[in-house]
């Protein structure tokens, strides 16, 4: 059983072991300059349009052994969890469509699960799509997800000029939620994310669907110039942390990387159900 499956499976026994903490003080805004605008003369594609790609979609138990919440387990706690988690981001943000980077505090602290399964619980809405993209050279986890793997992926768009976006999202069996890997080549050196090029694509898949909440899978905030560096693309920041694994100091320090009205808050996974009395 992978770390993910068994991470959904924990969370399938306990209510709330992922709880959004928002950050004190952080100052809420509207996401004035997150609209998704066409260029000129084109036109975003429609939801409509995006189902005539669809693959075969996967069945609850498919989606279980990925470790991937599925919208028919309404009772599931897992589901809860996460949908509870999309609708205070959606609160947040106001509705606005945005471009979310998710870190963990460390390695090993759930973020890629976490990151998967938001993007899952977007999904859930028939008047929006997900799309979530693998930052995490180091330790990928995005193509899992992809049927025919290795794929073509952010690596190779980087890459190679002749590659085009399209050709690097690819549908994992859920319906309006489509991933971009880390690609073929995942030792690509880091200093991509500041070029040029990775500004153009973020860009572009901003564009393709006006509906689309865009979820970066970062690597952990040991990696901090690197998330630093991705943080710039993001609207917004989400922490994942392991409950009782971290001190106070350090998600202080780590929230202090970012600015105020970029943190979403800090999602501690696994974090204990305190039993009712009876």
């Amino acid at each position: 059983m992978s770390k993910i499956e068994k991470a959904l499976s924990k969370a399938r026994e306990e209510r709330g072991n992922l709880q959004l903490i928002p950050v004190p003080g952080a100052a809420e805004r509207a996401a004035t300059g997150t609209a998704l605008i066409t260029e000129r003369g084109g036109h975003p594609e429609t939801i409509s349009r995006m189902a005539a790609s669809e693959v075969r979609l996967l069945s609850p138990d498919d989606l279980a052994a990925r470790g991937i919440i599925h919208r028919s387990h309404i009772a599931d706690a897992a589901v809860q969890v996460f949908r509870e988690l999309r609708t205070k981001i959606i609160q947040h943000t106001k509705g606005q469509n945005s471009v979310i980077l998710v870190t963990g505090l460390s390695k090993g602290n759930g973020s890629s699960l976490v990151a998967t399964n938001l993007g899952a619980a977007f999904a859930f809405d028939a008047v929006r799509t997900a799309l979530i993209v693998d930052c995490n050279f180091k330790n990928p986890s995005v193509h899992r997800l992809i049927v025919q793997s290795p794929a073509r992926g952010l690596t190779d768009y980087l890459e190679n000029p002749n590659i085009d976006v399209a050709q690097i999202i690819h549908p994992v069996g859920i319906a309006r939620f489509r991933v971009i890997p880390v690609g073929r080549r995942p030792d690509t050196q880091v200093e991509h994310f500041s070029s040029v090029k990775m500004r153009r694509l973020i860009d572009s898949v901003r564009r393709r669907y006006t509906e689309r909440f865009i979820i970066l899978d970062g690597p952990p905030m040991s990696d901090l110039a690197d998330v630093r560096i991705l943080s710039e693309f993001a609207d917004y920041v989400l922490i994942v942390a392991r409950y009782a694994r971290a001190t106070k100091t350090q998600i202080e320090k780590c929230l202090s990387a970012f600015a105020g009205e970029k943190l979403l808050g800090v999602v501690f996974n696994d974090e204990p159900r305190i039993p009712w009395a009876r």
